[in-house]
């Protein structure tokens, strides 16, 4: 039953993107980032006030790393939400599973045991090729860039699954995690707006500026029933699970945005999916501790 968390991690995941894809009319994506890791470090702050946790932690360069992996691949992420169909940028954003299982061939070949890789290899093919398919319609909309972007941060969501493995394994708790990635994403988004010239607190209308807060929020809870998924459930059923995520989407894009998903889409969304299981299988049998990826 623990595995069951991942669902409602998928859900919240799939909400948030809700709420930034309506934000994003009247917020600028360093502005979403910002507030997004704004919202989410207050949230992250009191709950680990009110369980007693501490923040300190032996490996900050650990996350700083994941922070920046994180921020990038969040920012990207976003960005492929504002401008695609909502099951279109959830998709290509869960391809994470399917880069994993790429950079684990890349290491294979690079250290001569391409041997054993040869499922590996089909799965990732086959990510691929659902890509392709599912990336045709969205072609035709002249949204190629916004694809490539959305691509970009499921890669960049792979390199952070990689991180979070790594500050699993050094006994980092999963608050403190979660927390110091807010804190990466307040800064950087903080840092873009400066950039872009425009301040934080412009004027907008009260509907618009609502929806920041259950961004931030979703965001914190989504991370934290991943973690806890994959922290106390069957790797390689939460990992499969993670997928429900693009059920949600699909439906929010159907029933509150009125996109249309063309019969290729769809299938190449079942590609995708069952490539990412099928990875997930192969990795699981020879890695079979893997702690979950956080957005």
């Amino acid at each position: 039953m623990q595995a069951l968390w991942m669902v409602l991690a998928a859900f919240f995941f799939a909400t948030m993107a809700v709420g930034v894809k309506i934000a994003s009319v009247d917020f600028g994506l360093s502005e979403m980032v910002f507030y997004r890791g704004l919202v989410s470090l207050i949230f992250m702050a009191l709950v680990m006030r009110a369980r007693g946790a501490t923040l300190a932690t032996p490996v900050p360069m650990m996350h700083a790393w994941r922070a920046v992996v994180g921020v990038l691949s969040l920012s990207a992420w976003f960005y492929a939400i504002a401008h695609l169909p909502l099951a279109t940028a959830m998709t290509l954003n869960y391809m994470s599973g399917v880069w994993v299982a790429a950079f684990v061939v890349g290491g294979a070949l690079l250290y001569g045991k391409s041997s054993r890789q040869g499922p590996l290899m089909a799965t990732v093919l086959t990510g691929f090729a659902g890509v392709v398919v599912m990336l045709r319609p969205t072609l035709d909309q002249n949204q190629l860039f916004a694809a490539l972007v959305g691509l970009l941060s499921g890669m960049g969501a792979a390199m952070a699954y990689l991180q979070v493995t790594a500050l699993g394994k050094v006994g980092e708790p999963e608050g403190r995690t979660v927390f110091y990635f807010a804190l990466g994403t307040a800064l950087a988004g903080f840092a873009g707006v400066l950039w872009e010239g425009f301040t934080p607190w412009h004027q907008v209308s009260w509907q618009a500026a609502a929806w920041l807060i259950p961004i931030g929020v979703l965001a914190s809870l989504g991370q934290w029933c991943m973690t806890r998924a994959f922290s106390r459930g069957a790797t390689l059923l939460v990992a499969n699970l993670q997928y429900a995520g693009i059920v949600f989407a699909a439906f929010y894009s159907l029933f509150l945005f009125g996109d249309q998903i063309a019969p290729m889409g769809w299938a190449g969304m079942a590609l995708i999916v069952a490539s990412g299981i099928a990875g997930t299988v192969l990795r699981t049998r020879a890695l079979p501790d893997t702690p979950g990826e956080e957005h």
